[in-house]
C-alpha cells in the first residue's frame, strides 16, 4: 500500500514537472509609458541637480587618549551641513553655522562626489551663528551656490532647503516662508531678522542652504523649534542679506567687528521705568567711557542717595524705527556697519530730542 502511494506521488510529480516544462516562461508586465515631467516637477528636479553639488558635509572630529596605550586619535563628533561660498584659486571656502563646529578640535568637508577633505577654520560671528571653512581642492572645484537676496522675499513664496538630516547627505525638503524678521535665542545672545519656513529641517540640516525656485541662496538654515528634536514644520534660517555682509569680513579678518554704540541696558527694569513714565522705548542704564554714545553725549542713568532710580535717556527711535524695547533696539542696530551714522530718538527728562552718534566697531555681541 504503502510502495503504491508513493509511485502515485512519483507520477504526479512527473507530470506537473511536464506540465510546468509545456507551459510559457513568465514574463514582467509593460511599464506604462511615463511622458514628460509637469513643469513645477522639472524646475525642482533642475534646481537640485544645479545646486546640490555646492552642498557639503561637515564632520566634526574630537581628540581621544587611550588610557592604555597614550595613543591620540580623532573620532566623529557630530556632523553638519555646509556650502561653497567662494573659490578663490585651489581654497574653496565654505559657509556652516558656528553652532556646527563650536568646540570642535578639527573638521573633515565631504563633497558630493564623496571626495573628503581636512577644513581649516578661518572664523566666525558665533552672534550671526556664521562660520566660515576652507579646504584645498586641486581639481574639479565645486562650484560657489548662486546668491539672492532675502530682502526680497515674501511670506507664501516657496524655498528650498538641502542638507544631511540624521546623516542622510543631501536630503532636499521644500515648503514655503510662513514669517520674516523673526527672533530666537542663540548661544551668544538673540539672533534677529530670522526667516522662518515650514520646509522640513532636522538635525544634521544646520548650515546648509535655504534656496528660493531660481536655486539661489536666501538663507543659511539654523535651528529649528521642536519639542521632540524633529521636524515640526517651524525651521529658521540666517537671512542671505546678513549672510553676504558677515562672511566677507570672516574671510577677510577672522571675525566679524558688529557695530557698537556703548550702552548697556537691562529689559526689565526699562519697561518698569518707562511704564512708570507713561512712555516707550529704551532706557540707557549706562554708558561706555570712550563709546560713541559717550561721545555724543547719550546719558546713562544714577542712583540717588535715597536709593531711587533716576531715569538717563531713553531711546525711542533708531533713525525714524520705533524702539520699544531691548528687543528692537538690538533688531535695529544688527544691521548696521562701523562709521555709519545714526539718528537717535530721545526721551530726556520729559522733552523729546535728537542726537546723531557714528558707530564704532567691536568684535563681539556687544551693543
Amino acid at each position: 500500500m504503502l510502495r503504491a502511494s508513493a509511485v502515485g506521488l512519483a507520477a504526479l510529480l512527473l507530470l506537473t514537472h511536464l506540465a510546468a516544462a509545456s507551459s510559457p516562461a513568465p514574463a514582467p508586465r509593460a511599464v506604462a509609458p511615463r511622458g514628460p515631467l509637469p513643469a513645477e516637477e522639472a524646475a525642482l528636479v533642475s534646481l537640485f541637480r544645479r545646486t546640490s553639488p555646492s552642498v557639503v558635509y561637515i564632520t566634526t572630529l574630537e581628540r581621544v587618549v587611550n588610557l592604555w596605550t597614550m595613543n591620540v586619535r580623532e573620532v566623529p563628533s557630530g556632523t553638519g551641513s555646509g556650502f561653497v561660498w567662494d573659490v578663490r584659486g585651489n581654497r574653496v571656502y565654505i559657509v556652516t553655522n558656528w553652532h556646527v563646529v563650536a568646540g570642535a578640535k578639527s573638521a573633515q568637508v565631504r563633497l558630493a562626489d564623496q571626495r573628503t577633505f581636512r577644513a581649516q577654520f578661518i572664523g566666525a560671528s558665533p552672534e550671526n551663528d556664521l562660520a566660515v571653512l576652507a579646504i584645498e581642492v586641486k581639481d574639479d572645484k565645486p562650484d560657489p551656490i548662486p546668491l539672492g537676496s532675502s530682502r526680497e522675499l515674501q511670506v507664501g513664496q516657496r524655498v528650498y532647503a538641502i542638507g544631511n538630516p540624521f546623516g542622510f547627505d543631501h536630503t532636499l525638503t521644500q515648503g514655503i516662508v510662513s514669517a520674516l524678521d523673526r527672533s530666537i535665542d542663540g548661544d551668544r545672545g538673540p539672533i534677529h531678522q530670522l526667516i522662518q519656513t515650514d520646509a522640513a529641517i532636522n538635525p544634521g540640516n544646520s548650515g546648509g542652504p535655504l534656496l528660493d525656485s531660481a536655486g539661489r541662496l536666501v538663507g543659511v538654515n539654523t535651528s529649528i523649534y521642536s519639542p521632540s528634536g524633529a521636524s515640526a514644520g517651524i525651521g529658521f534660517a540666517i537671512p542671505a542679506d546678513t549672510v553676504n555682509r558677515v562672511v566677507p569680513e570672516i574671510i577677510a579678518h577672522g571675525h566679524y567687528r558688529r557695530a557698537m554704540l556703548g550702552v548697556v541696558s537691562n529689559e526689565r527694569l526699562s519697561r518698569l521705568v518707562t511704564r512708570r513714565l507713561g512712555v516707550s522705548g529704551l532706557l540707557i542704564l549706562e554708558v561706555q567711557p570712550g563709546s560713541p554714545a559717550d561721545q555724543a553725549g547719550l546719558r546713562g542713568s544714577q542712583w540717588a542717595a535715597d536709593g531711587s532710580l533716576i531715569p538717563g535717556d531713553i531711546v525711542q527711535s533708531i533713525d525714524g524705527q520705533p524702539v520699544d524695547g531691548l528687543l528692537a533696539f538690538d533688531r535695529l542696530l544688527a544691521p548696521r556697519r562701523p562709521g555709519e551714522r545714526l539718528r537717535l530718538g530721545l526721551w530726556r527728562e520729559g522733552q523729546r530730542s535728537e542726537l546723531a552718534v557714528t558707530l564704532a566697531g567691536q568684535k563681539g555681541p556687544l551693543r
